[in-house]
């Protein structure tokens, strides 16, 4: 099994689109700062011949994340713990040692599977929900598990915190850690108009094991859709350098769902992530006193 502490550096989300691209580019000097990989493992838990051949191709050569799509930690319905099981299953059979989940939720009991990522009221009640399953599921996993603060578009009305206060109460009830998301972040703090910079100022640093990092859609100047589709806008860009500089450098990964570009194009921000990570590893030695 890999271990955790080689998810290191920045990263990219491994898309099908960018196999051939990344197979066939490994080991020249444009691929020189992707650090780690990371898939969805709904995507790949079926996957035989071709498929499961080049993923294996892949956890040889890079430590690899698995980042959940549908495990609803939020949701009314009970966890699906044939999933879990299989997880479990796929985690062990491929050494991937990390995986994370949304905090929202996607299913519920009459309709199954929303296939979309909504909002858990932000309630003192919720916390304690939620927290017991993503126990469970760490009790299922024998491992711990990290949950991303998801962008969102509506706020339920019941809510008696707000977001950072729920994420922070969540962390603690379930002793579990922090999928650090700047750029879902950045999306609710302009649709729900906050200060994204002090939200940040509020992460307990020791719980962010890594973080993502995507491009939005604008579709009015107070609305965004997190579509990871687009190009980094300079405004996350600022707020990832204030993560590094008031939190930690964390481990980041470059997310881009659609629209995908060519995999040159798609390495100049993974290399922007590293540069970034530098830079502040270079403020902070700067920083550090002399020695007598």
């Amino acid at each position: 099994m890999a271990l955790r502490s080689e998810i290191q550096g920045a990263g990219l989300g491994l898309k099908r689109e960018l196999i051939p691209q990344l197979m066939r580019q490994h080991g020249e000097p444009q691929l020189s700062a992707l650090q780690f990989l990371e898939i969805a493992p709904e995507n790949w838990l079926q996957a035989g011949g071709k498929y499961a051949a080049e993923l294996d191709w892949f956890v040889q050569r890079y430590p690899m994340v698995c980042h959940g799509l549908c495990l609803s930690l939020g949701g009314p319905d009970p966890l699906n713990i044939a999933f879990l099981k299989q997880l479990k299953q796929f985690l062990k059979d491929f050494e991937i040692p990390l995986y994370t989940e949304h905090l929202s939720y996607c299913s519920d009991l009459s309709n199954g599977y929303i296939y979309d990522l909504l909002p858990i009221p932000f309630t003192h009640e919720a916390v304690k929900y939620v927290a017991q399953r993503i126990r469970q599921t760490q009790d299922i996993l024998e491992q711990r598990i990290a949950v991303e603060n998801t962008s969102f578009y509506v706020a339920a009305p019941m809510s008696d915190m707000d977001e950072i206060s729920f994420i922070n109460a969540v962390l603690t009830e379930a002793n579990c850690d922090l999928h650090l998301d700047i750029n879902n972040l950045y999306v609710n703090s302009v649709n729900f108009q906050f200060d994204p910079y002090a939200f940040l100022d509020q992460i307990p640093a020791e719980r962010v094991v890594y973080g993502h990092l995507a491009g939005h859609w604008q579709a009015q100047p107070d609305l965004l859709v997190d579509t990871h589709g687009e190009a980094v806008i300079e405004p996350v860009w600022q707020l990832l350098t204030h993560a590094y500089r008031n939190l930690k450098i964390f481990p980041t990964l470059l997310e881009r769902d659609s629209n995908i570009p060519a995999l040159n194009e798609v390495m100049l921000e993974v290399k922007r992530i590293a540069q970034s990570q530098q830079s502040q590893l270079l403020t902070d030695a700067n920083m550090l006193p002399e020695v007598a």
